[in-house]
């Protein structure tokens, strides 16, 4: 039996690194979003900062590993066997789950994570013990720490509560000081504010982020606990002093050292306290084997008594754990998948979702305005005007058209992000809490953008959906580990080794199954954005003719893709297709949304000019959406498996293609030199189409009278007939305006 335990403590180890590198990918969010949000600096310098952090806090967190050893069950009431099926089911477990919420971009606790899996792993083989010793099931609470469950359960909701009212009311307060133009007020201001904030970060590091570390003796701990109010008022005093002289000197900034030290200090906290998360577990399962031996290594019914004693960690697995975290927080596109779900549902500016709406959603913003607007009549009119003036933004950032160069918040928020965090989380570590550093860092920041009026008419619907489905997230986490974890250790006591390596080459098998797909799909995002319309042309006619050469050749390419994808039966090429006329629509559909931040910064008087533009950008959209009115109903009858068009559809269907394709040609050729003398051959070119196409519908009628085709093959063909022809009448429409518009700008601008 001595070689089939070796196996599991290797495969253990094998888990934990595919733990640790889906874990850095979840958790980046909690000490990465408040940097990259307000680019505080190049990305190069965050991820060295966080990376350093992340080094510091692996070193210093032997102490947390007793967690996975004794944290939740009661060690002395299993056996060595026991342990190990727990603790092999509560790794494959994490890896499955932690990987599937990275795939979906969506951030999850891996704190709440590991507990639940391994409470499930525990009350699973309780019930298994029990069942066998035929003792009734209430005796579970022998096996099972009952407090230290209903300690997480209740700190998710406590954190979820707790950090949101504590960002909004810190944040509102911050920036009913500052304002949103703050410059003035930093300068007289700043270094106060500078120095209570990297106080506050420096605490957190001493007491949240190193705690474990050599250097915290019990002398040291005892001293600061003892003297705390000293501690704090001395440091506040010294950093303020030290970030005047240096902003005074140096012309540093204060708000980005601020942002800099609070990104240091949280990646520091999570890898010292959330490490236990990805390697506890193996390394719990390593001690158990030594026991294991040192007993004998021929009992392997033996209670494990010695896990409730204290071990020290090796340090070369802490340093090689850091270093594959560091090197995963370079490398995984995951990471920044997870970041940006949070910088999305906390961006200042209005623009794309990535969460629809929901009735929860509706509801709520439905009240909160009713509410607002019945105490709103009890405060008198030169307060609100007062308070509002406060909040009000700078136009410029509130307008840019180019989202790339947009700041998702400023680097007040973003200190503010990561101060209260810190406070928080060092307070709940104090309380002896266990707080989970995604809870609160993510509640945080959805708490500081709702103060900041991020979630406003225009998008609070879509924000709150996007945080609840989150919030659904964690406590789907929790259940689904507990479930499975449970399922899988049961599963593994029925079938033995065989059981056991058949779920470690299925794990295998969705891990890498889930890296293709997800490699595929970021491929194919990255094609998709490649198609996107330009908007960073800072001339009215430049941006009218990138509107209208990307919606033009992606048209003419699309409609030929489904002629391919219909003659050839192809479902998969439909439905490319679909994804790409989708993704055209939803271009379209942004250009068409910031036509008003566009005209701004295009900053264009005539309105005959802005009118036309208008025009073009219209015309533009209704084209999109006829191109998805083919699409869409193409797929769903080749993926219904109706039948196939006839060959002389097929036949029709080409010579449109044909046509269309050497008009559009003509088109973009026509504009790239804008030479309009030819608009009177495009007309003539659009009559031709539509006298092809009238001609094809008759002889479709003829069909449908003779009985030569069915009811599903008519509907199709007559709406890809009409689609088309409603895609030729607004493109020339488009080039009527877009030359409307050429004209009336050269004119204005020449003379």
């Amino acid at each position: 039996m001595e070689q089939y335990y070796i196996l599991l403590v290797g495969i253990l180890f094998i888990f934990a690194i595919f733990d640790l590198v889906v874990g850095v990918s979840n958790d980046a969010v909690n000490f990465l979003n408040s940097a990259i949000g307000s680019k505080v600096a190049p990305f190069w310098a965050i991820m060295i900062i966080a990376s350093l952090g992340v080094l510091g806090g692996a070193i210093s967190s032997d102490g947390m590993m007793e967690v996975a050893r004794k944290g939740i069950f009661v060690p002395s009431m299993f056996t060595f066997h026991d342990i190990m099926i727990i603790f092999i089911g509560v790794m494959l477990t994490d890896v499955i789950l932690l990987n599937s919420f990275n795939s979906l971009g969506l951030p999850t606790s891996t704190t709440v994570s590991i507990v639940f899996e391994l409470l499930g792993g525990a009350v699973s083989m309780a019930i298994i013990n029990l069942n066998t010793l035929q003792k009734p099931l209430s005796d579970i609470f022998q096996y099972i720490k009952t407090d230290s469950a209903i300690k997480i359960i209740g700190g998710i909701f406590l954190a979820i509560i707790v950090a949101f009212i504590a960002g909004a009311v810190v944040q509102w307060i911050v920036r009913f000081i500052f304002s949103f133009n703050y410059e003035k007020n930093i300068k007289r201001y700043g270094s106060l504010f500078g120095g209570i904030s990297v106080t506050v970060l420096t605490y957190f590091m001493l007491i949240k982020g190193a705690k474990h570390a050599s250097f915290m003796t019990a002398e040291f701990k005892d001293y600061i606990a003892n003297n705390i109010a000293m501690v704090w008022l001395y440091s506040i005093i010294g950093w303020t002093v030290i970030i005047q002289l240096l902003h005074s000197l140096l012309k540093m900034n204060i708000l980005k050292f601020v942002v800099l030290a609070g990104t240091f200090s949280l990646a520091l906290a999570f890898a010292g306290n959330d490490l236990v998360n990805f390697i506890g577990v193996p390394l719990a399962g390593l001690s158990s084997f030594n026991e294991f031996m040192s007993s004998g290594g021929i009992n392997e019914t033996f209670f494990m008594n010695a896990l409730a004693k204290p071990v020290e960690t090796p340090l070369i697995f802490l340093l090689l754990a850091g270093m594959i975290m560091v090197v995963t927080l370079w490398l995984s596109k995951k990471a920044r998948s997870v970041t940006q779900t949070t910088l999305n549902l906390s961006d200042q500016t209005a623009g794309e979702e990535q969460f629809g709406s929901s009735v929860f959603a509706r509801v709520i913003v439905r009240s909160a305005v009713n509410t607002s607007e019945k105490f709103g009549k009890f405060v008198p009119e030169h307060i609100k005007k007062f308070v509002s003036k406060r909040f009000e933004m700078q136009k410029e950032a509130n307008t840019h058209t180019n989202k790339s160069d947009a700041l998702s918040f400023d680097l007040l928020r973003a200190a503010v992000n990561l101060i209260v965090a810190s406070m928080l989380i060092t307070a709940g570590t104090s309380l002896k809490l266990p707080l989970s550093t995604t809870y609160v860092t993510f509640m945080v920041a959805m708490a500081t953008s709702f103060s900041d009026g991020a979630w406003g008419r225009e998008t609070a619907v879509y924000r709150i959906t996007g945080v609840l489905t989150v919030i659904a997230g964690w406590f789907l986490t929790a259940f689904i580990a507990f479930a499975f974890c449970g399922f899988i250790v049961y599963i593994i006591h029925l079938g033995g080794i065989y059981a056991l390596l058949s779920l470690f080459v299925i794990a295998i098998i969705i891990v890498i199954r889930s890296k293709i797909f997800k490699s595929k799909k970021e491929k194919e995002e990255e094609y998709l954005d490649s198609q996107k319309i330009d908007l960073t042309e800072t001339n009215v006619i430049t941006r009218s003719f990138s509107g209208i050469n990307s919606v033009f050749t992606q048209t003419g390419d699309i409609l030929s893709q489904v002629y391919d994808g219909f003659n050839a039966y192809n479902h998969h090429e439909l439905k490319r297709a679909k994804q790409r006329s989708k993704q055209l629509d939803k271009n379209a559909k942004k250009l068409k949304d910031q036509v008003s931040s566009t005209l701004y910064d295009l900053q264009e008087n005539n309105m005959e000019i802005n009118f036309n533009y208008v025009q073009v950008v219209d015309y533009l959209r209704e084209m999109a959406r006829s191109l998805t009115f083919i699409t869409n109903p193409a797929f769903e009858h080749v993926g219904n498996n109706h039948k196939p068009l006839l060959d002389e559809q097929k036949a029709e269907l080409y010579d449109i293609k044909t046509h269309l394709e050497s008009y559009f040609a003509h088109i973009v050729e026509a504009l790239e030199h804008n030479d309009f003398d030819k608009f009177d051959a495009l007309i003539d070119e659009q009559n031709d189409l539509f006298i092809l196409i009238n001609k094809i519908r008759k002889k479709h009628l003829k069909r449908v009278k003779n009985g030569a085709v069915n009811t599903r093959n008519s509907m199709l063909y007559i709406q890809l007939l009409h689609e088309a022809k409603q895609i030729i009448s607004f493109s020339l429409n488009a080039i009527k305006s877009h030359r409307d518009l050429t004209i009336t700008y050269n004119n204005i601008h020449i003379l």
